[in-house]
């Protein structure tokens, strides 16, 4: 089985957590926006959820925030908004050119998307596979399949070169494209 977002394999000594499908508590770890109300004190969500991955050993991201990332002891910022200096951070990727900008800023992980045609993004143009390669190569750092991807998508992606998958519908039961 192709490693998911649930296989922590690196992030400053934490735990993985596995192979399978996350439970809830633990795919929370990847997505933490400001946009839903968290604060930069640990007394807000973004505290609590913190102290979660925290106790629990689990990989904490945000996106984009630098600072409420260093708030939280984030291992990873997620498109960082500024300078990271301290912080490794991860990018999303759409095309080479994007994924050796990528790795000429120093990032430690790539989301490659859309792989394949989803539902979040209806009427996107999906890379398709072999575009999503050459893209994941140009990265140079481990790149993560994103965008109408399945276990069965994934692993013949992770034996052609990919780290790992994301996905949304994935996790839910449901099927992305």
């Amino acid at each position: 089985m192709a490693p998911s977002l649930a296989d922590d394999r690196r992030a400053n000594g934490r735990t993985p957590v596995g192979r399978h499908r996350p439970a809830a508590d633990q795919a929370c770890r990847y997505r933490l926006p400001t946009l839903f109300g968290l604060t930069r004190g640990e007394e807000g969500a973004g505290g609590r959820i913190a102290d979660i991955c925290h106790r629990r050993s689990l990989a904490l991201a945000i996106a984009a925030d630098v600072d409420l990332a260093r708030t939280l002891g984030a291992d990873l910022v997620h498109n960082p908004s500024g300078p990271t200096i301290d912080l490794p951070f991860s990018r999303s990727v759409h095309s080479v050119e994007e994924a050796e900008d990528a790795k000429a800023d120093g990032a430690t992980l790539v989301f490659v998307s859309p792989v394949y045609p989803t539902r979040s993004h209806p009427g996107g143009k999906a890379l398709h596979r072999p575009q999503a390669l050459r893209i994941a190569k140009a990265a140079g750092v481990p790149a993560i399949a994103l965008g109408g991807m399945d276990e069965l998508k994934s692993a013949r992606l992770e034996r052609e070169g990919f780290y790992g998958w994301a996905g949304i519908d994935a996790w839910l039961g449901g099927r992305d494209a």
